[in-house]
């Protein structure tokens, strides 16, 4: 079973595309929590309360580092997307960790992103612009599969 870990932009339907793309395949997915509201706030539903937004932040912070970085420890490949509308800071790092570790990187992103992630692309193994040819990627790597 490949383990793979979809991280980055929360915002549009990459994963389910991936995920429903890999159907049939020795495949298993793991992801940060996607609810935009219940990660901001998973710090202080857990840890308690912060009046200033800083440390409010800080803790919903440390709570997702802890899940993300056993994510990506635990994953065979790691997909980062960095979407069109958003900054993903996150994501950066999460492939910057990823790649650290030794970690099969694919990193997917709008053609119009090139120059601006060039130094994150170069420390992966693929860069794709759909979601697609991710799976096409991870076809390849479990069946030696062709698309088409």
């Amino acid at each position: 079973m490949l383990k793979v870990y979809l991280s980055g932009e929360i915002h549009t339907d990459w994963r389910e595309r991936i995920i429903e793309g890999a159907k049939g395949l020795e495949v298993s997915f793991n992801s940060p929590v996607t609810d935009h509201a219940a990660s901001d706030d998973c710090g202080v539903a857990i840890l308690g309360a912060e009046e200033n937004k800083y440390w409010h932040d800080h803790k919903g912070a440390m709570v997702n580092a802890i899940r993300t970085r056993k994510g990506i420890a635990d994953a065979d490949v790691v997909v980062v997307r960095f979407g069109e509308k958003y900054k993903q800071w996150n994501a950066a790092f999460d492939a910057g960790y990823a790649s650290a570790l030794g970690k099969s990187l694919i990193i997917l992103h709008p053609p119009e992103h090139a120059h601006a992630l060039k130094e994150v692309d170069a420390a992966a193994l693929a860069v794709a612009q759909e979601p697609e040819q991710v799976v096409d990627v991870l076809r390849y790597v479990l069946t030696g599969k062709l698309p088409g």
